[in-house]
């Protein structure tokens, strides 16, 4: 019943958006954009150690760019992560909810400024908490191959996310969103792990891809969304940080694969050298490109349309204004 109210919330905020809500951007590129250093294991979690006013201030820019959901900065935010820098585990737990915390309180600042003005065009935002795929924790790269190794069963992909679960859901988001899936064995995971811990909050997975066809790891779409499309925690599927140019042909392919909201947030087409650490130069959508494709993605289905890595708040206003 509590998972139903919740599922709710969303369903009834896409509708008032027209049928299809607003995802913020690239955290990490705005973080940097105003001088935060974050070439760092822990990437842009370490603002949470550093400045979190500044984490702050980034989700009000997207809340102000006209955002219907605001993701969490605990994307590469774990306890082993936090645990390896020297912190403890009450201390690590601590930011992870601090995460949730910085975001709940933009939303309701915001909403508290922009409710008292008459015709505003703002709807309330939801706060959707961020779980990075193990890959993502590696900080190697492996989110975008999807080949954790033989060692990595079922058992320790939940094991690794299962504390960070439960810490986040506690904090209070209104969704979850796991990000960056590269493989059928960690969404499977995911599924499980939301049942294990009678998790009430309805959760998104995005998967990438590095092909346009398939996850990361080779497996088919078809088979990576068939423990999904099972699952009653299971709001949304779709893709995350991959090139937008992929988008048009995955909204189409998820639309034959499952019933589920469709949820698509791709980076602006620049491709991450995870080894080196940098960004490869490489066709890219600027803004115009963004408000153009955005319809048509919505036109084929998609529920959920945000950037990732390398959008920025203009990026979320071009789509904004376009939905």
């Amino acid at each position: 019943m509590v998972l139903e109210k919740k599922s709710a919330l969303l369903e009834d905020l896409i509708k008032k958006c027209g049928g299809c809500a607003v995802v913020d951007g690239g955290f990490a590129t705005q973080l940097e954009i105003h001088g935060a250093a974050i070439n760092d294991p822990l990437w842009s979690a370490v603002s949470l150690i550093k400045n979190p006013e500044l984490i702050k201030r980034v989700h009000m820019e997207y809340l102000e760019a006209g955002a219907d959901i605001v993701v969490t900065s605990s994307y590469q935010a774990t306890i082993p992560g936090f645990l390896s820098r020297g912190l403890s585990i009450e201390e690590s737990e601590s930011l992870l909810q601090k995460s949730v915390e910085l975001a709940v309180e933009a939303r309701d600042r915001f909403w508290e400024k922009v409710s008292k003005v008459s015709g505003h065009s703002y709807n309330r935002a939801l706060v959707a908490a961020s779980i990075g795929s193990y890959g993502a924790y590696l900080a190697d790269g492996s989110e975008y191959s999807g080949h954790y190794g033989e060692n990595v069963s079922l058992d320790k992909l939940k094991d690794f996310h299962r504390r960070r679960l439960q810490v986040l859901v506690e904090a209070g988001p209104d969704l979850l969103a796991f990000e960056t899936i590269p493989n059928k064995l960690e969404a499977q995971a995911c599924v499980e792990l939301l049942e294990e811990e009678k998790v009430q909050i309805p959760a998104w997975i995005c998967f990438t891809s590095v092909d346009g066809e398939k996850a990361p790891s080779g497996e088919s779409f078809e088979e990576c969304l068939e423990p999904l499309n099972k699952s009653n925690n299971i709001y949304a599927v779709g893709i995350n940080c991959a090139p937008p140019q992929f988008i048009e042909n995955l909204i189409r392919k998820f639309a034959k694969l499952t019933k589920k909201a469709i949820v698509v947030y791709p980076n602006s087409g620049e491709v991450w050298d995870g080894k080196a650490k940098q960004w490869l130069p490489s066709q890219c959508f600027g803004d115009d490109e963004f408000e153009m494709f955005a319809t048509k993605w919505r036109d084929l289905g998609a529920k959920l349309i945000g950037g990732c890595c390398r959008t920025t708040p203009s990026t979320i206003n071009a789509i904004s204004r376009d939905l």
